[in-house]
């Protein structure tokens, strides 16, 4: 029965997720309409793609057996954050916003590679290589969760939420909640813990 729950909550994670992921749709809109960046900020959705990259290869089972659902979302979230970087730079308002967006995309890729081949490369497949991928993924997920506070702000500044959308802090809130309680029912301390400060964090720009 536990394993069942699980597994709703695991697709309840899925969905919530992908509508996460969908949720930019609107601002990139606005980005290519306008034809820049503006105001917004690329560091979320870089942050977001080495999260997506590095919790993908977690829950791959030859890292983390059981954790499939894990590795389906995130690798469907890698691509769509990838879309909104490449628009991003792009469109970027200024050549300084292009190479700084360059140079997060640029570690983003270096970051997991440097994971991937570490984990396959020196570690043999059991508890070392699930230790260092689960550290990472759950390392990266808390800064990409708190990411969306850099831009808290310009929200204060200019007495407008225009530049952190509704919907997507919403959508988080709600996908780590779900998948905060996955972790807790497959007894994977790197899914609960990596989601148990997003209920917190998003709460406060919800609100």
């Amino acid at each position: 029965m536990e394993d069942v729950v699980k597994f709703i909550f695991g697709i309840c994670g899925n969905v919530i997720a992908l509508f996460l992921f969908l949720s930019p749709v609107p601002t990139f809109w606005r980005i290519i309409r306008r034809r820049s960046t503006e105001d917004f900020s690329g560091v979320p959705y870089n942050m977001t793609l080495l999260n997506c990259l590095l919790s993908a290869w977690y829950g791959l089972p030859f890292v983390s057996p059981n954790n499939i659902l894990v590795s389906t979302i995130n690798g469907a979230g890698a691509a769509i954050e990838a879309v909104y970087v490449v628009i991003f730079l792009v469109f970027a308002s200024s050549q300084r916003t292009r190479l700084r967006m360059l140079g997060l995309a640029s570690a983003v890729a270096a970051v997991f590679a440097a994971v991937a081949l570490v984990s396959m490369l020196a570690l043999h497949q059991g508890q070392g290589r699930k230790l260092m991928c689960g550290l990472a993924a759950t390392v990266c997920s808390i800064c990409m969760y708190a990411s969306p506070l850099s831009i808290m702000r310009l929200v204060v500044k200019t007495k407008s939420v225009e530049y952190m959308p509704f919907l997507l802090s919403l959508a988080v809130f709600l996908c780590g909640t779900s998948w905060f309680v996955y972790g807790l029912l497959g007894r994977d301390p790197f899914v609960a813990v990596s989601t148990a400060v997003t209920p917190r964090v998003r709460l406060v720009t919800v609100i």
